[in-house]
């Protein structure tokens, strides 16, 4: 993006409770509204944030390309917008959505599944080390 902002029909209510990063965007996280299976994380500037909560369908900023994209006008893979949520300090949208396709541009269903780091469920040697830290810390791992 370019150091002027865009213009931008975004609720000036709802723009003064973003909190951008230097370069105008937030991350969006994009989730299937009824399984709550992330699916994709991208990027909005407030445009893109606009458009996305008046068409009804996912708009980003491609930090590569720079320029907006709707998810789906090219691959077919859409999102039908169900909710849009700001987190607790404003800097992250979640995005609930209808994901028609796949969602990564990989054609994988969702683009974190190729690359898992830990498997659901903590091993037997994960809880031990939860333990061990609670009871060095002097908190209980109940209190974790």
């Amino acid at each position: 993006m370019t150091s002027t902002p865009q213009p931008s029909s975004l609720d000036p209510d709802i723009a003064a409770r973003l909190k951008r990063s230097a370069d105008g965007l937030v991350p969006a996280i994009a989730q299937q509204y009824d399984t709550g299976e992330v699916l994709m994380l991208g990027w909005m500037d407030d445009e893109a944030l606009h458009r996305t909560l008046t068409t009804g369908r996912c708009t980003y900023w491609s930090r590569s390309r720079q320029e907006y994209w709707v998810k789906g006008d090219t691959s077919g893979h859409f999102q039908h917008v169900k909710s849009v949520a700001l987190d607790c300090d404003a800097d992250t949208v979640l995005v609930k959505v209808d994901q028609i396709g796949a969602a990564c541009h990989t054609g994988a269903r969702t683009c974190f599944d190729a690359d898992v780091l830990l498997k659901e469920g903590p091993e037997e040697g994960f809880k031990e080390g939860l333990l061990k830290e609670g009871a060095d810390s002097g908190t209980a791992a109940s209190d974790q």
